[in-house]
């Protein structure tokens, strides 16, 4: 039971890295109907930003915990600005045209400039990012619990609430909402929902940004580092439902559990298994995701 708890807190942090990403999917589906396939470089991008500013803050003399709170809202600025510009450059051209293929591959080929810039700047070696926590595990019920993977859960269910409360609470907020559920009566009230895309696409990019932040402090971060996490996320995406984003939430966590049990319990090879096994499967038993709804048209 103990090394059963163990596991499950390991796949709850991961998990809700997945979750994170995948909502940013989930974001930008739900007011354009289109994803940034780059969703893991804005990670890889976001940590290694995070990495340079914690690193040149260090060095000037603050303490690993002050330095990455310092740098935090620097790096999710960093998402925004870096979302925009792939709503600019890879998406809005393609919508105007009514082009699904454009978007697909701008928002792919985006990924990998970003991907090549990384590794130019920064190098194709992984780097250890500094950790602002204690390396050292907790004991909690007999259960070894790693400061940062506390974090990693209270970051991202932090970020999701604001949100939330963002889009409940402010006018801008509800702005999103309206323009998620009927684009073109939104466009009729004077909502200008290309500004509203263009939002959901930097908020995605921050989720994204804020979750290579998270995950860089306990595993290596390089230009490398998106690319499965991304994939992942997206598989996520999927299992949860586009248009939920308790949905993604949920699913992250699901594909995190099963994958640390799988990997326990079987072997490391095959913990990608179950979760490839459960996206097949809502693929062809609920298309639109466990906790998504299918839209209805009337032709």
């Amino acid at each position: 039971m103990q090394n059963f708890l163990q596991i499950l807190v390991s796949g709850i942090s991961v998990g809700m890295i997945y979750g994170v990403i995948a909502f940013g999917y989930q974001l930008t589906f739900s007011t354009s109907k289109t994803l940034n396939f780059g969703q893991g470089e804005a990670l890889t991008l976001g940590a290694l930003f995070g990495f340079t500013c914690v690193s040149l803050l260090i060095s000037i003399g603050f303490g690993t915990l002050a330095a990455y709170l310092v740098a935090l809202p620097f790096v999710l600025a960093f998402g925004l600005g870096q979302g925009a510009i792939v709503e600019r450059l890879g998406v809005r051209q393609a919508m105007k045209t009514k082009s699904e293929a454009g978007w697909i591959m701008a928002t792919i080929a985006l990924g990998i400039i970003f991907k090549n810039i990384a590794e130019n700047i920064w190098g194709k070696d992984p780097l250890k990012f500094p950790s602002p926590l204690s390396e050292d595990p907790l004991s909690i019920a007999g259960v070894n619990v790693r400061p940062m993977e506390i974090a990693i859960v209270l970051g991202a269910l932090l970020m999701m609430f604001a949100v939330e409360t963002f889009n409940r609470r402010s006018i801008y907020g509800k702005a999103v909402v309206a323009t998620a559920n009927d684009r073109d009566a939104a466009g009729l009230m004077g909502i200008n929902t290309m500004q509203v895309i263009t939002f959901s696409y930097a908020l995605s990019s921050l989720s994204a940004a804020l979750a290579g932040m998270l995950i860089a402090p306990i595993t290596l971060t390089g230009a490398n580092m998106g690319l499965a996490l991304g994939l992942k996320a997206f598989a996520v995406a999927i299992i949860g439902g586009l248009s939920s984003g308790l949905g993604v939430v949920i699913g992250g966590l699901i594909l995190g559990v099963t994958e640390s049990l799988t990997g326990f319990y079987f072997d490391t090879g095959y913990k990608d298994v179950p979760g490839l096994i459960l996206l097949l499967l809502v693929l062809s038993l609920k298309p639109a995701g466990l906790f998504g709804k299918a839209a209805i048209k009337k032709v």
